[in-house]
């Protein structure tokens, strides 16, 4: 099943429960559509973006994503039904604090891709770390132990 369907996510949206491979494949659309979705964040799919959306998820999932899904998962129709971070807080609750820990830091270095923040990119990262339910304390690095 190609990981653009989206259709983990789409069943976590209506309450279902998950399995092991089942909170793994969230996990991994859930990446894919968060970054995905950041290549548009400020108006402007930067092609070096992609690439780094690409990168990020490779080493992140192990999975092999072709720049012409990222392209798609970006403009997806599934966001007319409701807006990304309605998804993310539904699919939140399923995921634990580390993946959505690395959505979030992945999110950051595909931000980073191409020198510059825009205001919107900041905005769009200040949404999601927020749908992922992370605290400051958890963005930074600091756990109980540390």
């Amino acid at each position: 099943m190609s990981l653009s369907s989206l259709k983990g996510v789409l069943n976590i949206f209506g309450g279902a429960d998950l399995s092991p491979e089942e909170q793994d494949q969230l996990y991994k659309e859930v990446a894919l559509m968060t970054l995905a979705r950041a290549t548009s964040a400020d108006s402007n799919i930067n092609p070096v973006e992609v690439d780094k959306v690409i990168s990020v998820l490779k080493e992140r999932t192990g999975e092999d994503f072709p720049a012409s899904e990222v392209r798609v998962v970006a403009q997806s129709a599934i966001f007319e039904r409701a807006p990304l971070d309605r998804y993310l807080k539904s699919s939140a609750k399923k995921l634990s604090w580390q993946d959505r820990l690395s959505i979030a830091e992945a999110l950051a270095e595909v931000i980073k891709a191409d020198d510059k923040v825009a205001s919107r990119e900041l905005n769009f990262f200040d949404q999601i770390a927020e749908a992922l339910e992370l605290t400051p304390s958890q963005l930074i690095g600091l756990k109980p132990g540390n």
